[in-house]
């Protein structure tokens, strides 16, 4: 039975004042007087116990002789003693309830672990107390038969993309079963999904396979659209001789603008290139090779002239 401090503090009072009253009455008798107070805590009792006090998310469900005669709540409110019983006290916020389907098989016969946890409430308290025994044990069971039931009707691959197809499905299934009991269901939520370690790595050597499988695509279409480009810039320097003369002319000097080297050039590319036979292009590489020696001459003179103005301070 939930008993109130308001009660209680009214049981109290009740008894010091029927001691204060009666205490007259122990200078004469006392025997008299501890019959008062007797009567007094009886008074005291019935009188406490017949107020109640509900909290804001609390609902009392009152039964006069048994039958149902109201439900009561939140606040003050008052039963009669010993004809009025409160059978249950209901909560009406938002419950948490954990539950779990272990080895369920699912559409294509892979045994899955599945966690979940489902947000309900009461919405009617006299349905919940009436119409069932534990709603609480009661809706863990019907949340769990929902859960082996969907597991049973879905793939493996939809249950571990489509986590929330799933919630909302099992949502609609248990509020379904619970809504004569006065319970809603709010929402569920799938925490884990569980597959065998040895199908797990297949699955992970299968996704692995399939993104080498896009790089190779994503190279092979790369080396294509390359490929294409090259053929079109075939076709103009072939409508353009000065072109692919002046882009040879480049491609030497950026080979050499660096670092003065020996370029070998086929004879072949050299026809083809235009560039006026193997002595035109020795020819360019020498001078390309003095304009390196003529940009490098100054920065060394540069660096010689601070030597000299140290040595004539010495």
């Amino acid at each position: 039975m939930k008993t109130s401090p308001f009660s209680m503090l009214i049981f109290v009072l009740l008894l010091c004042i029927g001691a204060a009253v009666g205490y007259p009455i122990y200078k004469i008798n006392v025997e008299d007087y501890l019959w008062l107070l007797g009567g007094v805590f009886i008074v005291a009792y019935f009188i406490s116990s017949a107020i109640k006090v509900a909290n804001q998310w609390d609902r009392a469900i009152v039964l006069r002789l048994g039958n149902f005669r109201a439900l009561k709540g939140p606040g003050l409110f008052f039963v009669i003693p010993i004809i009025d019983r409160i059978s249950y006290w209901i909560d009406i916020r938002v419950n948490a309830t954990s539950f779990k389907a272990e080895k369920t098989l699912t559409k294509d016969t892979v045994p899955v672990d599945v966690d979940a946890v489902l947000f309900w409430k009461v919405i009617d308290p006299k349905k919940a107390a009436l119409e069932i025994a534990d709603f609480h044990s009661a809706i863990q069971w019907a949340a769990q038969t929902a859960l082996r039931d969907v597991i049973g009707t879905t793939m493996l691959a939809d249950m571990l993309e489509g986590r929330n197809k799933i919630s909302k499905e099992l949502q609609k299934i248990i509020d379904d079963r619970t809504e004569p009991w006065g319970i809603q269901v709010i929402s569920v939520e799938i925490k884990d999904v569980l597959i065998p370690a040895g199908l797990e790595n297949a699955m992970s050597m299968q996704a692995q396979a399939e993104r080498e499988r896009q790089a190779r695509v994503i190279l092979g279409e790369s080396e294509h659209q390359i490929a294409e480009k090259f053929e079109a810039a075939a076709r103009t320097y072939s409508n353009n001789p000065v072109a692919l003369h002046l882009r040879a002319m480049n491609m030497l000097y950026e080979g050499l603008k660096e670092n003065a080297t020996i370029v070998v050039v086929p004879s072949s590319a050299v026809d083809s290139m235009q560039l006026g036979g193997l002595a035109g292009t020795t020819a360019l590489a020498m001078e390309l090779e003095d304009r390196h020696k003529k940009h490098a001459k100054p920065l060394e003179k540069k660096k010689e002239k601070p030597e000299k103005g140290q040595e004539s301070e010495e």
